[in-house]
C-alpha cells in the first residue's frame, strides 16, 4: 500500500509532535549541584510547603537565623520512592515543625537534596 504525500507529512509532523511531548519525560538532572560528601542539619525548621509530586518532591522549610528567615528548597525522591519509605501527600503540612538532615547545594546558595526528615509524629523518614 502506497500513502500519498499528505499522509506521509502528517505522519512526520505527528511523530515530530509526539517526540517534542515525550523529551521532558525523558529528561533529568544530575545530582552534581548537591555536595553528598557533606550533611547539614536544619532544628526546628517549619514547613512552608510540601509538594508530593513526580519527578520528584521537594519540602520547603524556614528557619530562624541571625539575619531573619531562611527558606531552604529541599528536593525529594519521587512519589513512589517516597510512598515506599512511609510518605503520603498527608506526611507535613505548611505550619509543621521538623528537623533535617540534607546535602547542601555546592554554590551555598540555601538548599539541598533531603536526606533524612523527623516529622511531628516522631518518624524519622528517608527523602530518597
Amino acid at each position: 500500500m502506497k500513502l500519498g504525500k499528505k499522509a506521509v507529512s502528517a505522519a512526520r509532523i505527528a511523530g515530530l509532535v509526539a517526540a517534542v511531548i515525550a523529551t521532558p519525560a525523558l529528561a533529568h538532572h544530575s545530582f552534581a549541584m548537591f555536595d553528598q560528601t557533606k550533611i547539614e542539619q536544619l532544628t526546628k525548621a517549619t514547613v512552608t510547603e510540601f509538594r508530593f509530586a513526580n519527578p520528584h518532591s521537594f519540602v520547603v522549610v524556614s528557619v530562624d537565623g541571625a539575619n531573619g528567615k531562611t527558606n531552604y528548597a529541599l528536593e525529594c525522591s519521587s512519589v513512589n520512592m517516597m510512598s515506599a519509605a512511609g510518605w503520603d501527600p498527608t506526611t507535613i503540612k505548611a505550619g509543621d515543625t521538623v528537623n533535617i538532615a540534607f546535602y547542601p547545594l555546592r554554590d551555598g546558595r540555601p538548599g539541598g537534596m533531603l536526606k533524612t526528615i523527623t516529622v511531628p509524629d516522631g518518624r524519622t523518614l528517608s527523602g530518597w
